[in-house]
């Protein structure tokens, strides 16, 4: 057997065991008690990948491939070491590098095949590019919200959907002139700008409170693109890697915006997160019950079952650690501790899960929306962390309200709510929140860092 021939076997071996490994690894993220697993067969997966493909025997000169390797890291290294706060928007980061990435090969694909590119390889590199070049930009203004280096509220002028539509039929336009055979490669330059500004285009109207969906529709763009990549490059690892990104980023997207009850139209056409100036005045100026640390320690200390429901106030603040010391201080009091978790919280899918593991809180005492909803009539405390529209009433009674149909946490129902807020502001959807006026709701005001340590001491004094 040839070493060439030897190489060719490692390199498919290498490939198949690194496909086991990424389906692998989204079986077990799907659940706590396996994520660490997962991770690590992702992680190994990918380095099968990469080091197959360091194999095979039609690279003749590795040196483009280092300064590549050598860049790549110094770029990863700090990325991976952000907060856990920063998670979000580092993760529409990784989106914006690898969908640059797949547009950047589309290009040269392109340019290395013209002017006899198949039609069917002209579309895959169509989509691929339309995919990757909107997904770049829309990742990185979805970072520059998130960061909230840019505006996170939604911008919005007259005919803005129009125009948005127009560019994206544009773009597709030019991609089936291109496919028919009738195009020039300054066609295909002008389909990736056009598809540059739309991803540009496409964010701008889409507040923070919908950011938890169309970061997953993100990583299903790239997945996507990625898999159009593979048809390209006829890697059957890429299109089976893309799939499986594009079609679990798709469902967990669905999955949001079933927890808001809105349609993908409504989230990026709809421009949730408008403040209503007049209502949020009205609403602050209705009286509030509002209680000290001492006051809502004494509280927690009498009750007998506490559910807590963590929001991206909690995020900000930092607080998932004093938070930890909480749940320890009222369980060794005996008190049956729980933890809420609505499905958007956050500015990620699951943003809320990952901060209270990095603080060690049992994940068996983790519940989501469903499994924890029957439980607050019988609940004697529910402590909200910085959480908004997800505990909004409105949701069920006003249909007048940008909410109203969107599963809640039904907070109301227990026999005190607590809310920890630095104010009386609006969520992201723009709304006052009915909550904060009911007699059974004490406000405690101030950042949720510093009030969850007060209710800590005056536990423990």
């Amino acid at each position: 057997m040839t070493p060439a021939l030897v190489a060719d076997y490692a390199l498919q071996a290498a490939y198949l065991i690194a496909t086991a490994l990424f389906i692998l690894s989204l079986k077990w993220l799907s659940a706590p008690t396996t994520a660490r697993r997962g991770v690590l067969a992702a992680e190994l997966g990918m380095a099968l990948a990469i080091g197959g493909t360091l194999l095979d025997r039609h690279i003749v000169d590795y040196r483009w491939i280092a300064i590549g390797l050598v860049l790549g890291s110094l770029i990863g290294v700090p990325l991976g070491l952000v907060h856990m706060t920063a998670v979000p928007q580092r993760t529409a980061l990784s989106h914006a590098f690898g969908a640059l990435c797949v547009t950047l090969v589309g290009v040269a694909e392109f340019f290395l095949r013209i002017p006899t590119v198949p039609r069917f390889t002209m579309g895959a590199l169509s989509m691929e590019v339309i995919l990757g070049s909107l997904t770049f930009t829309g990742s990185l203004m979805a970072a520059g919200k998130l960061q909230e280096v840019l505006p996170q509220r939604p911008v919005t002028y007259k005919g803005q959907n129009i125009v948005n539509l127009s560019l994206l039929a544009l773009a597709v336009g030019i991609a089936v002139f291109l496919v028919l055979g009738r195009g020039h490669a300054w066609l295909f330059l002008l389909m990736i700008a056009i598809s540059l500004v739309f991803g540009v285009m496409m964010i701008v109207p889409i507040g923070g409170a919908d950011m938890p969906t169309v970061i997953s529709l993100l990583n299903a763009y790239a997945g996507l693109s990625a898999a159009a990549m593979g048809f390209v490059l006829n890697s059957k690892l890429l299109i089976i890697a893309g799939a499986l990104d594009g079609s679990s980023g798709f469902i967990l997207s669905v999955v949001m915006a079933r927890a808001m009850n809105r349609s993908f139209t409504n989230v990026l056409f709809g421009a949730f997160g408008q403040i209503q100036p007049s209502a949020t005045a009205a609403q602050e100026a209705r009286p509030v019950h509002t209680a000290t640390a001492e006051e809502a320690a004494a509280i927690l200390a009498a009750a007998s079952k506490v559910v807590v429901v963590p929001g991206y106030g909690m995020a900000v603040a930092q607080a998932q650690h004093r938070v930890r010391e909480l749940f320890d201080a009222l369980v060794k009091r005996g008190v049956d501790v729980k933890f809420g978790i609505h499905p958007v919280a956050g500015r990620m899918p699951g943003q809320m899960n990952v901060l209270l593991a990095e603080a060690d809180i049992p994940y068996d005492g983790l519940f989501d929306l469903d499994a924890i909803n029957p439980e607050l009539a019988q609940t004697d405390v529910v402590l909200i962390i910085g959480a908004n529209d997800v505990t909004n009433p409105a949701a069920r009674s006003d249909a007048s309200s940008p909410i109203y149909g969107m599963p809640i946490l039904d907070v109301d129902k227990a026999r005190t709510v607590m809310v920890i807020k630095r104010s009386l502001s609006p969520g992201f959807a723009g709304i006052g929140n009915e909550l904060y006026y009911l007699d059974k709701t004490l406000m405690l005001f101030g950042d949720a860092k510093t009030f969850v340590s007060e209710i800590v001491k005056a536990l423990a004094g």
